[in-house]
């Protein structure tokens, strides 16, 4: 449901429950991968929901984000009243660290984020950006700003499109997102953490890549996969 174009958006002020700073958790994401974070939420804590649709891709292969959802709510609408002023206090209400996540309602026709738009998110210090549609795609490949998309268009979306709310739960595909969990992504898709156990599963994801090159020293040793599995690897 659209709202009245009017937002009292969260306090900026971000402090989440981590027992690390947050620099230091996003850092430490950022060496891990998808892969072993999907186990650890799956085989840990029974999530079978967790990775967000692999529609979104990385505008480049090697782009990777890291950081705590902040969340956007839009749709196709052809209303305009309010709408740059909107979005600009929520470029504004983005924070360190935050990962912009844009619910947009199934839209396959408009570019929701551009080049200005990545220019005051890197201000704000966000650090990166899960969405349908982009243009100015050289000039965001030029600022080198994680984008992850499912398409390009030179459509804007004014007059087309509108935001309604942001910084309230949302849901992409079949996960729920809120403001503040924990978003990762890399070549291999985006992954959702909620943020009560975005520090616990950092822990257990990091001790999985450690285990790994361990189980990856025995192959190359020459073991079979039968004696890797008896030596406690797995494939």
């Amino acid at each position: 449901m659209k709202s009245n174009g009017k937002h009292q958006p969260d306090d900026k002020t971000v402090v989440p429950p981590f027992p690390i700073p947050v620099s230091e958790m996003r850092m430490r994401y950022l060496q891990l991968y998808s892969g072993a974070i999907n186990d650890v939420l799956r085989f840990n804590y029974g999530s079978h929901a967790s990775s967000l649709p692999s529609a979104f891709a990385p505008l480049r292969e090697e782009m990777k984000m890291a950081g705590m959802a902040f969340t956007v709510k839009g749709g196709p609408d052809i209303t305009t009243d309010g709408e740059f002023e909107m979005r600009a206090q929520m470029l504004e209400d983005l924070h360190q660290d935050s990962v912009v996540i844009w619910d947009c309602t199934g839209d396959t026709v408009t570019s929701q984020w551009g080049e200005v738009m990545t220019m005051a998110a890197l201000k704000a210090g966000c650090r990166g950006a899960l969405i349908n549609g982009i243009r100015d795609t050289k000039a965001i490949l030029d600022l080198n700003f994680p984008v992850f998309h499912k398409y390009k268009t030179s459509t804007g979306m004014l007059g087309r499109f509108r935001m309604y709310y942001y910084q309230k739960p949302v849901q992409i595909g079949e996960v729920i997102v809120r403001p503040g969990d924990w978003i990762f992504g890399d070549i291999d898709g985006v992954i959702a953490i909620p943020q009560a156990i975005a520090y616990d599963v950092l822990i257990a994801a990091e001790k999985i890549v450690h285990k790994e090159e361990g189980i990856k020293e025995m192959v190359e040793s020459g073991m079979t996969p039968t004696e890797v599995v008896r030596n406690g690897g797995y494939f």
